[in-house]
C-alpha cells in the first residue's frame, strides 16, 4: 500500500534529522575535516546520497549543524521555570485538572528576575549535561581557523535573534539593578561558556552539578531544590572532594 503524502514528509523529516544527529556524533569524535560523508551516512543507516538531497553537500551539513546549536543558545535566552505540577494540564495531587481549570504558564518576561536568570543558568547547564556532543563540534568550529568563517556566516544569520537573546539577558540584569546590565550579560556568558568548555575537556570528572550551584550562590539565588535532569553523580558534599581530570 502506497504512503500517503503525510507519512512521506514525517519520513523525510526522520531521515533529514537521523542525518542531522549523526553528524553531530561524528564530526564531536573526529572533528570536521577528519568525517566523512560515508561515516555520517553509515552512523545514520541511510544512502550517501540523502547528504546532497536534504543539506546539498558537507558544508551545507555543517551549517545545519551550527543552526541547531543557534536554536538551542537562542531558546535558553528566553527560558521560562520548569513546568509547575498543576499549570498547564500537569498533574495536580493525582488529577489533572479539566479544560476549564487549566492555567497558562507565565510567560518568561512576566517573571521576577532571580527566576528567570536561575531559568537561564540551569537551562544552559542542563543542555550541557545532554548535548555535549553538539557543544564540542560548535566550540571546535569556533576555534578552528579552517571552520571559523563557518561559524562566523552560522551567527549572521542568527544575528536578529542572536541580538534579541543578549536583550533578554540584559535585561533580567537592568530589572535587578546592576549598573552595567551589557557587561553582566557577557559575563555570565562567559562563566557558562567556561563551564561548558571544561565540561567538554573533562567529561563527567568535571562536578557540573557543583558548578551550577556556585552559579547560583555567586548571583546570590536560591539553592537549586533538585539535581540537573540526567545527572547521575552524588550530590555536593556527600562524597569526596571532586577532581577534574582529562585521562579517564
Amino acid at each position: 500500500m502506497a504512503r500517503s503524502p503525510e507519512q512521506n514528509r514525517i519520513a523525510r523529516e526522520r531521515s533529514r534529522e537521523s542525518l542531522l544527529e549523526a553528524a553531530i556524533d561524528v564530526f564531536a569524535e573526529r572533528g570536521i575535516d577528519g568525517a566523512t560523508i560515508a561515516d555520517i551516512t553509515g552512523r545514520a543507516g541511510v544512502a550517501q546520497g540523502l547528504v546532497n538531497y536534504y543539506f546539498g553537500g558537507k558544508e551545507q551539513l555543517v551549517q545545519a549543524v551550527i543552526d541547531r546549536w543557534f536554536d538551542m543558545l537562542l531558546g535558553i535566552a528566553h527560558s521560562g521555570p520548569p513546568p509547575v505540577p498543576g499549570v498547564a494540564g500537569e498533574a495536580d495531587g493525582g488529577a489533572a485538572r479539566s479544560d476549564e481549570e487549566q492555567v497558562p504558564p507565565p510567560s518568561a518576561a512576566s517573571l521576577p528576575p532571580e527566576v528567570r536568570l536561575a531559568a537561564i543558568i540551569d537551562t544552559a547547564l542542563g543542555m550541557t549535561a545532554v548535548a555535549l556532543p553538539l557543544q564540542r563540534v560548535v566550540v571546535a568550529l569556533q576555534q578552528q581557523p579552517t571552520t571559523r568563517a563557518l561559524f562566523a556566516e552560522g551567527e549572521r544569520r542568527h544575528m536578529a535573534g542572536v541580538v534579541a537573546a543578549e536583550d533578554a539577558v540584559r535585561s533580567i540584569f537592568r530589572d535587578r539593578g546592576d549598573a552595567d546590565p551589557a557587561l553582566e550579560e557577557i559575563m555570565l556568558r562567559s562563566v557558562l561558556d567556561g563551564i561548558v568548555g571544561q565540561c567538554i575537556v573533562y567529561g563527567d570528572s568535571y562536578p557540573l552539578e557543583a558548578a551550577r550551584r556556585w552559579v547560583h550562590r555567586r548571583y546570590g539565588l536560591p539553592e537549586p531544590a533538585a539535581p540537573l535532569p540526567g545527572m547521575t553523580k552524588p550530590a555536593p558534599g556527600s562524597g569526596s572532594e571532586p577532581r577534574a581530570r582529562a585521562s579517564r
